[in-house]
Formats: structure tokens, C-alpha cells, sequence
């Protein structure tokens, strides 16, 4: 496994003003994202797009600095449109994020393809869409949450560890399944399982593998996705075992190599998102 240490920071919007595009066929839903945008970026510069030609005019006005579409537009696909964002000229590597009902079945179907940086499905709700979108624009740090991590290498565990301790998030590692498993037994039948996320790479020398521990969680425990979210690190290109991971219950895939910003824009969304859920009206 490798870990990258360098600041590709895919998802750093400039100290400048930024440039954001909104495509969707709903204009409730462009509003919403805008809203957020223009209430957390000082200066932000909304085109909100409501089909692929209109964005292909923005996208010749200038370069923008994040996108985010629908899949389904009024004349033609999102997918598509983030290789249109690729391939214009001018345009540096920014987030592009799907917006869409379907994103859930895409994930596991892996068909967004290396345009796509992120997705969110709306079946989540426009409360956890706000939350969302000022977590990728304005990440702030969640105090006492605590990240159950499982990673038998000692090198890739410190460098993990220390990108999940920069962002306030207090991390319990375990070299193998079967020790987070005594840990999460202790604490059963308890309000509080014993963490608010784990993390755990797919590959580990123990009998037991991160998939394992996947469905050890999600059947023998009970937890649900929001009750314990689980993010899987693997390396595996391969479509159909990424389809296997989320299917048998994990919330999000985090590929090697890792890289910071990457990482905890997904871990602090789950923490979030799970925080919303159980949070009294």
C-alpha cells in the first residue's frame, strides 16, 4: 500500500474568488447549491447551468475552479460532461462532483469513470447536501470524533494516522481485524459502539481481511451504514471487487494512493452525514 505525502489537493478551491459551475436540470437544486457556495466562499462566482450547452458556453467564457452536475440532464448526460470539463482548453484538473438519485447505483456499478472526483446521491436529502458542499469548500474539524483504523503496516499506519490527527480526529489503530473486533465486542449492546467511523484497508496479513470485517459489522453487529459508516482503502482496479465492497455494506472506497485532502473530505462527510441522522430534530 502507499500513502502520498505530496499536496495534490484536488480539492482546494483558490484563496482567490473562485469560479463554480452548477449543472442541473432542477432549479430547486441549483439554488441549494449555490446558496451554500455563495454563504461559505467570500466572492464566489455561481454559473449555474441548466443543460450541457449551457455549461459548454460557461466552460468557453473561462475556467472554472469545481462542477458539479446531475447525471441526467435536459439534452444529454453528466457523465459526459465531465469529459467535456477535462478536455476544454484552458481548464486545470478541478472536483468534479455528481449530483444525482442514481449515485449510489453508480458507485457500486463503477461507471462514473476517472472524470468524476465525487459523488452524492440527493436521496440523502438537500440538508445533507449543504452539508456536503460546505464540507468540500469549508472543511471544519468534528472535536472527539474518533476513527477506528485498521492497517497491519506500520509505515502506511503512521502516515494515516498523522493525516487524521492534522484534522482534530482522534484515531484507535489496530494492526488486524480480530483486535477491532475485541474492541467492538466490548462495547456491544452499548450506545456507544466504540467508534464513529472505521477505516480499513482490504489487504491485511491476519486470517481475517478488511472485507471481513465489513460483514463481521454490517451482519454479526447489526450496524448499520449510518450508525457505524465504514470506508475501505484498496488498491484494486478491479470494477467488480469495488462493486463487492460497497454492495456488502461500505460506505465509500478510498483508493491507493492516499492522499490527505482526498481522505478526510470522506471521512469528515460520514461523520457528518452520521451526526445528522442522529441528531434530534
Amino acid at each position: 500500500m502507499t500513502v502520498s505525502t505530496e499536496q495534490h489537493d484536488l480539492r482546494h478551491l483558490p484563496a482567490t474568488p473562485a469560479r463554480i459551475m452548477v449543472v442541473d436540470g432542477s432549479k430547486l437544486v441549483r439554488k441549494l447549491i449555490a446558496d451554500v457556495l455563495v454563504r461559505e466562499l467570500a466572492g464566489v462566482e455561481v454559473v449555474a447551468c441548466e443543460s450541457v450547452a449551457q455549461a459548454r458556453e460557461a466552460l468557453a467564457n473561462g475556467p472554472v475552479d469545481l462542477v458539479t452536475t446531475a447525471i441526467g440532464l435536459p439534452d444529454g448526460d453528466g457523465i459526459a460532461l465531465a469529459h467535456t470539463v477535462r478536455e476544454a482548453a484552458g481548464q486545470k484538473y478541478v472536483p468534479i462532483i455528481v449530483v444525482s438519485g442514481d449515485a449510489q447505483s453508480h458507485l457500486e456499478s463503477r461507471t462514473f469513470g476517472e472524470d468524476v472526483t465525487d459523488y452524492f446521491d440527493k436521496a440523502l436529502g438537500h440538508v445533507a447536501l449543504a452539508a456536503f458542499i460546505r464540507g468540500y469548500v469549508h472543511p471544519e474539524p468534528i472535536p472527539g470524533a474518533r476513527v477506528l483504523y485498521v492497517e497491519d503496516s506500520k509505515v502506511v499506519a503512521v502516515a494515516t494516522k498523522r493525516m487524521l490527527e492534522r484534522h482534530g480526529l482522534k484515531v484507535l489503530h489496530f494492526i488486524g481485524v480480530e483486535e477491532a473486533l475485541l474492541h467492538f465486542d466490548a462495547h456491544r449492546g452499548q450506545d456507544d459502539v466504540g467508534a464513529d467511523l472505521v477505516l480499513t484497508d482490504v489487504y491485511l496479513k491476519g486470517e481475517l481481511s478488511g472485507h471481513d470485517l465489513l460483514g463481521r459489522l454490517r451482519v454479526q453487529f447489526g450496524y448499520g451504514k449510518r450508525r457505524l459508516p465504514i470506508l475501505v482503502m484498496t488498491g484494486d482496479a478491479n470494477p467488480q471487487n469495488q462493486s463487492e465492497l460497497l454492495r456488502a455494506g461500505a460506505n465509500d472506497l478510498v483508493l491507493k494512493p492516499i492522499e490527505e485532502r482526498l481522505l478526510v473530505t470522506k471521512t469528515l462527510f460520514q461523520l457528518r452525514l452520521s451526526r445528522l441522522e442522529h441528531t434530534p430534530a
